[in-house]
């Protein structure tokens, strides 16, 4: 199945690009952030103008949209009618996450639903933006097969996309290993953060976690700190590092942990790969996707103490595991952007 979304006209220049998103930053700080500001970053890097769409400001012009999530469907029509294309980056964390039966009956609903419903209902469950928008970007093979397969996103406008990682990390320099397991991510329920601080003592393996609540009231990250504070030194958390503490960190931990519940393609794990850091992944499509048999993996759904066994297999391996796969730069992963940018405007004035 094609999932490069290639066309076959002359490239035209791209001159203004508008970046949108649905929630604001300060609401939820996250790895949609990192993406979306490395990304404006990287774009102007390269020559071209980028910035944020104003909603406020009706004197804004742009040749294209790129918004980071699903798009309403008015939304896309709406710039159609303008003469805009919008590309959409969507993240399909939770869907990728099902099995394949539950995917399988979620494509008949929708596909049942498509012959009986009218247009205007069917915009409100966001469906049709797969079809309506120019460019779907993806950051895995699985979730651009999903879009098609489950959301029907046509093949031809289907890219897969990783991300990328700073050059803080890319650049670092390597350093002798110490004897903890780093996990950084936000502490959520999601991110399974308090279910492996009680494998990890189980196993008696020490870890660093390096991360923040939602917010500090949080009953999940409360019990999370509760929990760390009543452990022996070997556990610790860390709220915030700069970049070049955080990458000197990865490149003195033993390995990396992420065993979220779903996951798109995490950049704290693009992160550790950069830096050389062996990575213990939840067994999940994203995670086999990208790094195949250069992690190592442990069901979702595991328990405690099935999950402490495998914790203590990485733990005591990580030394003789191969590296994982080097990540690209954020101004590699822009370039490739900025080719489906030209490709989606071909496209618009053929």
């Amino acid at each position: 199945m094609n999932c490069s979304g290639s066309f076959q006209q002359d490239k035209i220049p791209v001159v203004k690009i508008l970046v949108d998103h649905d929630s604001p930053f300060w609401l939820a700080h996250g790895g949609i952030q990192v993406q979306i500001e490395q990304t404006l970053a990287a774009l102007k890097a390269i020559g071209v103008e980028a910035e944020p769409l104003r909603w406020w400001d009706d004197r804004q012009d742009a040749d294209l949209i790129h918004f980071f999530g699903r798009a309403p469907t008015p939304y896309i029509q709406m710039a159609h009618a303008k003469g805009i294309p919008v590309v959409m980056s969507v993240l399909l964390s939770g869907t990728g996450a099902r099995p394949r039966s539950a995917l399988a009956a979620q494509a008949a609903v929708i596909g049942t639903a498509r012959k009986l419903f009218p247009s205007r209902l069917l915009a409100r469950f966001g469906w049709e933006s797969y079809r309506a928008a120019d460019a779907i970007i993806l950051s895995t093979p699985w979730e651009a097969l999903i879009a098609q397969r489950v959301f029907g996103a046509p093949a031809r406008k289907t890219h897969v996309l990783s991300n990328g990682v700073e050059d803080a990390y890319l650049k670092s320099v390597p350093a002798v290993r110490g004897p903890w397991l780093l996990c950084v991510g936000r502490i959520t329920a999601i991110k399974r953060t308090l279910e492996v601080a009680q494998a990890a003592a189980i196993a008696r393996t020490p870890v660093w976690f390096i991360g923040r609540p939602m917010f500090e009231t949080d009953p999940y990250a409360l019990q999370f700190f509760e929990f760390v504070r009543r452990q022996p030194e070997g556990m610790r958390h860390t709220s915030f590092l700069t970049l070049a503490e955080l990458a000197q960190a990865y490149r003195e931990a033993r390995g990396f942990v992420l065993l979220s519940k779903w996951e798109t393609l995490s950049l704290a794990a693009l992160e550790a790969a950069a830096c050389g850091c062996p990575v213990l992944l939840a067994d999940l499509p994203w995670a086999h996707g990208y790094f195949g048999d250069l992690a190592t993996y442990c069901p979702p759904k595991a328990g405690s103490e099935e999950t402490a066994t495998v914790l203590r297999r990485f733990y005591d391996n990580a030394p003789t595991r191969p590296a994982p796969p080097r990540p690209l730069s954020w101004p590699s992963v822009t370039k490739q952007l900025k080719g489906i940018y030209e490709q989606v405007l071909s496209a618009k004035n053929r």
